[in-house]
């Protein structure tokens, strides 16, 4: 003989009034910030042993990020340098990569510095890595992601 599934109509549970402090409900209706962002660079950074490394992870700039670099030797002789020292400071991971300096930042591609400096200011000034785009062809307006990753993940 061979038994169904049935359903038991268990009503409804029985509620409990849980007493909360003040501090804990604040701290569930608190929002939380989000310091770090993952990217995907374009071409990616090529290691001294020749591995390329393309996912990364860049924090939020501090106000020390921003004046500490301009401090730097390298910077006062080439204001163009701040950049590179800057970023050196911000990113946190490229790949496998987790000993990131102005010196691995002076060997990634131009395009992958243009990147990561669009990048930066996103996340800094407007707090997210969305760019609002409109098709050359259609007109049709759309959002896409920055950070990176290929055509159809999510």
């Amino acid at each position: 003989m061979r038994r169904g599934l049935s359903t038991v109509d268990l009503g409804e549970a029985p509620t409990r009034t849980v007493q909360r402090s003040p501090a804990a409900a604040e701290a569930e209706h608190r929002e939380t910030l989000r310091t770090e962002f993952p990217f995907e660079l374009p071409r990616g950074y090529v290691d001294e042993s020749g591995t390329v490394h393309r996912p990364g992870v860049m924090r939020l700039a501090t106000a020390r990020d921003e004046l500490i670099p301009l401090r730097d030797d390298r910077v006062r002789e080439n204001p163009a340098f701040l950049t590179v020292v800057l970023l050196g400071r911000v990113i946190t991971r490229l790949g496998s990569v987790t000993d990131i300096h102005a010196g691995t930042i002076e060997d990634l591609f131009a395009s992958d510095l243009a990147f990561l400096q669009d990048f930066y200011r996103r996340i800094n000034t407007e707090g997210h890595t969305k760019a609002a785009v409109t098709c050359p062809d259609c007109q049709h307006r759309f959002t896409v992601d920055i950070a990176g990753g290929r055509l159809g993940e999510s």
